[in-house]
């Protein structure tokens, strides 16, 4: 291990010595150079120590496999982001829209526009996440389409019929709702490829980088024991061998994968390498590709300064004007460890993980720990990480 990256790894045994996660595994590659950091233990009361290559539940980070896939899919002509997406998901045939996202369920107006692949990537087709008590919420919950870090438990099929009943929120390509599209683009990828998801992703990426411990189900010989906060301490929320060391009924990629560091690693490494996919289009992928109308539905997800590619947050600089005390800063940067052109994403299952080009610099963070909530975040990490870098950029500046 570097001396540049100890205070990181100390900062994470600190918070593993504090009781807050059992263990944690981090990884780090700088302008090359890799590491990997294994603290704690699996399961509370048992000696498991954390390995390098430990699988975790990763959630929303399973978003950026999907649009890498899309992305594949479009690179040999499999896909258009313009196609209609009722080609492979007729459910979504003639959507039916709401004449407001609070109005009742028979109060619809015909969509105005075809549901795109575009749309389901950017998230903007119309239906998504909401923390507001709505009928078309009520009507999800009580159909199992609401987000959550499980596996969702119906097939495919069974859950484009869920969706393709209920109207939309917002007209298609209107407005961002998060993760609800994720999903139905899992559906689309699997349908379009003509084969279950699982092969599609092992043909494509996990085969090809080598991401053996990367897929819809983790030994449970090797899985950590996931815990949730509660105001008792950590609570099981899901044991080694419980829903994610068996294949899922339906295989998504909203909050259905399991990975390690080194894997994620290396996927993020050939997304910002350039060997995965062609330049261009990861370029597409990781830039901003939402309007300013879109980015109404941002608010309460994203910070400031941030947005969203194809199925990945992207950091476009806080609008909001730079502490000039903070001179080591990138310019438009809102927190020490941001940066314009940084793209990445975490998940509700405790995982983080960015591409920083600016600093040339790769970093994924796995921990069995739920998040507790929207206000919780891992500065615990990327704090520390920053000071370690000095906060600049790196002279080289970002590849594109």
């Amino acid at each position: 291990m570097s001396a540049q990256f100890e205070p990181v790894w100390r900062a994470l045994e600190e918070k593993v010595a504090s009781g807050w996660a059992p263990g944690l595994v981090a990884g780090i590659r700088h302008r090359g150079t890799t590491e990997i950091f294994a603290t704690g233990v699996r399961t509370l009361g048992l000696d498991a120590p954390m390995r390098d290559d430990t699988p975790f539940r990763v959630s929303s980070l399973g978003k950026l496999v999907a649009g890498a896939l899309s992305v594949s899919m479009i690179a040999d002509g499999s896909l258009s982001p313009d196609d209609p997406a009722d080609v492979w998901l007729p459910e979504l045939a003639y959507p039916r829209v709401l004449t407001s996202p609070d109005a009742a369920l028979t109060s619809t107006v015909p969509a105005e526009h075809d549901i795109t692949v575009r749309q389901l990537l950017t998230l903007t087709h119309g239906m998504g996440l909401t923390f507001d008590d709505t009928p078309l919420a009520r009507a999800m919950d009580a159909a199992g389409l609401l987000p959550g870090t499980r596996p969702l438990p119906m097939t495919a099929d069974e859950y484009m019929a869920r969706i393709g009943a209920l109207p939309l929120a917002h007209q298609p390509g209107t407005r961002w709702s998060y993760h609800v599209g994720s999903d139905i683009l899992s559906v689309l990828l699997a349908r379009a490829g003509q084969a279950p998801l699982r092969q599609i992703l092992r043909e494509r990426i996990t085969g090809p980088l080598g991401m053996d411990a990367t897929g819809f189900a983790g030994d449970p010989r090797e899985l950590p024991t996931a815990y949730k906060p509660t105001t008792a301490g950590l609570a099981v929320f899901d044991e080694p061998d419980g829903q994610f060391s068996q294949p899922p009924p339906f295989e998504s990629f909203g909050g259905g994968l399991v990975s390690s560091v080194p894997d994620y690693l290396a996927f993020l490494a050939a997304l910002a390498d350039d060997t995965l996919l062609p330049a261009e289009l990861r370029a597409e992928m990781t830039k901003d590709q939402l309007t300013t109308g879109q980015k109404a539905g941002l608010a309460g997800m994203m910070e400031p300064g941030a947005s969203w590619g194809w199925q990945v947050s992207v950091e476009t600089g806080d609008p909001e004007p730079v502490d000039p005390e903070a001179a080591d800063r990138p310019p438009g940067a809102r927190e020490p460890w941001n940066a314009p052109g940084r793209y990445g994403w975490s998940g509700g299952s405790g995982t983080t993980a960015y591409v920083d080009p600016s600093r040339d610099l790769i970093a994924v963070l796995f921990t069995q720990r739920l998040l507790a909530g929207p206000d919780e975040d891992f500065s615990y990490f990327w704090k520390p990480l920053a000071a370690a870098l000095k906060g600049g950029p790196h002279p080289g500046g970002a590849k594109d």
